[in-house]
């Protein structure tokens, strides 16, 4: 485990855990934005929980998405990690058009999962073009399950 997970529990465990953890990460991955969404498994809908660096205008627009549109929703849809080297030219449809108003170009998000459950995601965001290793996918990854079992 890296010295960087090892904090996590700890900070989980703080008040506003979930924006503690979302900070430390998005400036471990050098990010400029974050979600953490919880799914609703009766409506299907993923609701924002935490964020950090959204603009005001499109926290509407994420504050509630549906399994199988955007990012998030992907995520759950395919059950696994989604990601996106560059936002702002990517045109394999996944993106919602009103994600380009972030900035960001790399996008990645993945599934926060409890008992092998999906119950959320966890999405990062950089304003610079970006291709996410399988090591860094594989350390959100680590990071969301930790989240997971933090979900009350």
């Amino acid at each position: 485990m890296t010295a960087f997970l090892e904090t996590i529990p700890s900070l989980l465990n703080q008040d506003q855990g979930l924006g503690l953890v979302l900070r430390e990460t998005l400036k471990h991955f050098d990010s400029q934005t974050g979600t953490i969404h919880r799914l609703d498994a009766a409506t299907q809908l993923l609701h924002l929980t935490a964020q950090l660096g959204l603009p005001p205008q499109l926290l509407d627009i994420v504050k509630t998405i549906p399994v199988g549109k955007g990012i998030a929703g992907e995520t759950v849809a395919k059950n696994r990690p989604v990601t996106i080297c560059n936002l702002q030219t990517d045109t394999g449809g996944v993106a919602k058009p009103g994600a380009k108003q972030t900035g960001v170009g790399g996008a990645l998000c993945v599934p926060i999962r409890r008992n092998d459950q999906i119950i959320g995601t966890f999405g990062v965001g950089t304003i610079r073009e970006h291709d996410y290793t399988a090591a860094e996918i594989n350390l959100l990854q680590d990071i969301a399950n930790m989240v997971g079992e933090s979900f009350k």
